[in-house]
């Protein structure tokens, strides 16, 4: 027995087993070490490790970036963003740290592990880069065991793009002073599964020992099944109003599905200061500024009034208020503080109304008379949600979608005839319709810096207002892009960046379990700046478009509205029945042939 001994051990070492294993194989009496316990994950703040935020008297008692630069407490109290303010961003609710200036207030990302808790359809995070554009990889733990990994890139807080900034700061401190250039924050979302419990997050390991990603707020951005989105715009730019003080907005608005309660979304996108709002009221409405009844006043975390922060939104507290499908509504804002610039949306089709200055507030009057005058914009309000309903499909789009060459005040855009459609049929539910379409927008480059007041409300292109216009919007399972004919006519922008821009779309849309439909880029031969090069490059992205409409292909369904609305005669124009006048813009029957030409089915997501 003796002479199988070496035999017995090499066989052993062959199959990976060492003569430690052995020995514990044969004794049973080697002790195994217990495994170390895991320290329970800890909340956001108990992880902060930076001081990135000073009083402008005291610079050197912060340093973010590692050169001794800091924000300055005085230009977040300025904004809105104090110590311990809440927050609403891209429709997740976040607290600013409640530190003093000097105090640890951020998380450099390294793997931290944060204690969260709930469930969420996204992680947002409140954050800024320094030392670069800085990317890592972290996960969302549920407390089921599994988990998810996201990548976050996070720009650089000093030379960062403005279009997806969460809010600007004029200037940044330093030991030597103030630095006179804007300093960025930045909020950033990751997909999460609305359908598991959260037990903590795992911060982005970066690999660039340069760069550095800071972690101020997170939270889960929570699901939305109890509502649905019945009606939205997008926020176009940022430009010089009134000036409003102690003044009533009344904003004329259609629903495109009903429920037995309501609440409203208002925003201060692309804002440098918060903005006080007194009083706001819904109803339905009767004739131009007239409501049918008393308008329901609306509250918010049971105030009458609120004030939003630079970049920030608030949602009203839900009202018992019954909103009828396809119903006129009527939603009045008092400002009682002075406003001299405003996000808005440039109202394409339809008309607004406004009180005369000093006149108070208006919210609860159902008759017109207060309401002398009219704007053209939709200014503050972005989204209405009524309770319950199936969800909403979301069109992003420019100027065609926007309404423009559609009757002025009928609701003749495709958005609203589809809607009418859903209403009017039983195969598919009656989804809410969510119009994003804005004038002038593409999908490539910027019509609106993103930063400061402007008269431009062409937008921030497609993919820069994504995560607010379409990722966030109340309960969207689907969107439809139709956009690129303001790209290809662009002369600086090839087919291939168009293709790209709506690849990037579709991919940050599907990760967020949303339903991709990309439309075919109409024809527009005989507007003035559509020559051959122009339709030769719309019909190389069109055939990108059509190829990846396919099963494997990067879109869920292709809309071919360009072969709808062009004259088969001439495959460049449009059809004349269908033409508006200006060659560009299809008129109502053009909006109403794309609206019917689309199947319904595609809204199913497959079994």
């Amino acid at each position: 027995m003796a002479r199988l001994w070496p035999m017995a051990l090499l066989l052993l070492v062959l199959c990976g087993l060492t003569p430690l294993h052995l020995v514990t194989a044969q004794a049973g009496s080697v002790a195994r070490k217990a495994p170390e316990a895991r320290p329970a994950p800890a909340p956001l703040a108990e992880h902060f490790d930076n001081a990135g935020i000073s009083d402008d008297a005291d610079a050197s008692a912060a340093d973010l970036d590692g050169t001794g630069r800091s924000l300055s407490a005085a230009a977040l109290r300025r904004a809105g963003w104090g110590p311990g303010q809440r927050l609403t961003v891209h429709r997740t609710r976040l607290t600013w740290p409640d530190t003093v200036p000097g105090e640890p207030d951020n998380a450099v990302a390294d793997g931290q592990e944060v204690r969260v808790s709930g469930r969420g359809d996204a992680l947002t995070l409140l954050v800024a880069a320094t030392g670069g554009t800085a990317t890592g990889s972290g996960r969302i733990v549920y407390a089921d065991g599994t988990s998810d990994t996201y990548t976050l890139t996070v720009p650089d807080w000093v030379t960062g793009p403005h279009p997806t900034k969460a809010v600007a700061l004029p200037y940044a401190n330093s030991p030597q002073g103030r630095i006179e250039r804007p300093v960025l924050l930045y909020a950033r979302t990751v997909p999460a599964d609305p359908a598991r419990d959260v037990a903590r997050v795992e911060l982005p390991r970066v690999a660039d020992d340069a760069a550095r990603i800071h972690v101020f707020a997170l939270g889960l951005r929570a699901p939305t099944s109890r509502w649905t989105g019945t009606w939205s715009t997008s926020t176009s730019g940022y430009t010089a109003v009134g000036p409003w003080e102690d003044q009533t907005l009344r904003l004329a608005v259609r629903s495109t599905t009903g429920g037995l309660g309501a609440r409203v979304r208002l925003d201060n996108t692309f804002a440098a200061e918060p903005v006080a709002i007194g009083r706001v009221t819904i109803a339905l409405r009767r004739h131009g500024a007239e409501a049918a009844h008393t308008p329901v006043p609306l509250t918010f975390d049971g105030a009458p009034g609120t004030r939003i922060p630079a970049g920030g939104q608030v949602l009203s507290d839900p009202a018992m208020f019954p909103v009828p499908a396809g119903g006129d509504l009527l939603v009045s804002i008092h400002l009682p503080e002075a406003v001299t610039a405003a996000p808005v949306h440039t109202a394409v089709t339809g008309t607004n109304y406004v009180t005369a200055p000093g006149s108070g507030d208006a919210t609860a009057a159902a008759g017109a008379d207060p309401f002398t005058g009219t704007i053209a914009t939709w200014p503050f309000l972005t989204g209405i949600d009524v309770l319950g309903g199936p969800g909403s499909v979301v069109a992003l789009g420019d100027s065609i979608t926007d309404g423009v060459g559609s009757t002025p005040n009928a609701n003749r855009r495709w958005p609203d005839v589809f809607s009418e459609r859903l209403r009017s049929q039983s195969s598919v539910p009656h989804y809410g319709v969510l119009n994003q379409g804005i004038s002038a927008n593409r999908i490539v480059t910027d019509r609106y810096s993103g930063d400061g007041v402007s008269t431009d409300t062409g937008g921030v292109s497609a993919p820069h207002r994504l995560e607010r216009d379409v990722l966030a919007q109340t309960s969207a399972h689907t969107v439809i892009v139709f956009e690129g004919v303001n790209d290809v006519r662009h002369t600086g922008t090839t087919p291939q960046q168009v293709t790209a821009g709506l690849a990037e779309i579709a991919a940050r849309t599907r990760a967020h379990g949303k339903r991709v439909l990309v439309a075919t880029v109409a024809p527009c031969g005989g507007f003035r700046d559509c020559t051959d090069e122009v339709d030769a490059k719309r019909r190389e992205v069109n055939a990108f478009i059509r190829a990846n409409g396919r099963a494997g292909g990067l879109f869920d369904g292709v809309l071919d509205f360009d072969a709808v609305l062009r004259d088969p005669s001439a495959p460049e124009r449009l059809l004349p029945a269908y033409d508006s006048g200006d060659h560009l813009h299809p008129g109502d029957a053009g909006l109403r042939a794309i609206a019917e030409s689309i199947d319904l089915e595609l809204l199913r997501a497959p079994a």
